[in-house]
């Protein structure tokens, strides 16, 4: 792949090139190695336009110097998110050809396999691409709804913002039980408040384990990720979830 172009906040014509190239190779592509291609040159653009953004804000550019640097960041987001829900399905009907190992298999019984880290690829990878993939099924134009909110609210497009979107929708996915999503409620008025907001949040994912859990029960959950190194990131998390939490509780009944 070619090195990209320093980009800087008074000319953004060379990210055009790259974020249409990157478009056209995930819309030709034909294998898994061909969405990774186009995921990487989408990823190269969104980080080259995030840096001319953060530059331009740096040096208080005109607001229409910025909304460019976003729409094109936008672009290649967009971009990068399609390829990575192209992956999840191209991965899985790999899997499924036996083309590569599953996670609790071993290289003996599965010679001409591949693993994930082989295809260069973590089991988070995966996991998030899957994530996509599967809240643009439940909501079809999830992702570029909510590229453009941002756009349209004058905010950066971020992958982290997206992230929470994505993450937001498998939630309503699950409270609906696949029953169309409920309008939003916000007060137009609203304020955003990243605390608050996340603690909001994670009053949800509180309520949803403990509604899975009761339902569910410990077999079925650990039954459900898709390898070890998931289920294990899990406990993980939520292990360090409650240590902490024990504390803050602690603190707080001392008060």
């Amino acid at each position: 792949m070619s090195a990209l172009a320093v980009v800087t906040p008074h000319d953004t014509s060379s990210l055009a090139p790259i974020i249409r190239r990157a478009a056209d190779q995930l819309a030709s592509a034909t294998s898994a190695a061909e969405v990774l291609d186009a995921r990487d040159l989408a990823r190269t653009a969104y980080d080259a336009a995030k840096s001319a953004a953060r530059f331009a804000r740096a040096k208080s550019a005109h607001d229409d110097v910025i909304a460019a640097v976003y729409r094109a960041q936008a672009d290649a987001l967009e971009i990068e998110a399609m390829a990575k829900r192209r992956l999840a399905d191209e991965y899985d009907a790999a899997q499924e050809r036996g083309e590569i190992r599953g996670s609790r298999e071993r290289t003996t019984s599965s010679p001409e396999a591949v693993g994930v880290s082989d295809l260069g690829l973590t089991h988070k990878d995966i996991h998030e691409a899957r994530q996509i993939r599967d809240a643009e099924a439940a909501e079809p134009g999830l992702i570029r709804r909510a590229i453009d909110e941002r756009l349209e609210a004058g905010r950066e497009p971020t992958k982290t913002a997206l992230r929470e979107v994505v993450i937001d929708a498998a939630i309503r996915g699950l409270r609906a039980g696949g029953r169309e999503a409920a309008p939003s409620r916000r007060n137009p008025d609203y304020q955003p408040n990243p605390t608050r907001d996340a603690m909001a949040r994670i009053s949800d994912y509180a309520a949803q384990i403990v509604t899975i859990t009761r339902t569910a029960g410990r077999t079925a959950i650990l039954a459900s990720f898709y390898s070890p190194d998931e289920r294990d990131l899990f406990l993980e998390n939520i292990a360090a979830a409650i240590a902490t939490l024990g504390t803050f509780m602690e603190q707080t009944d001392a008060e």
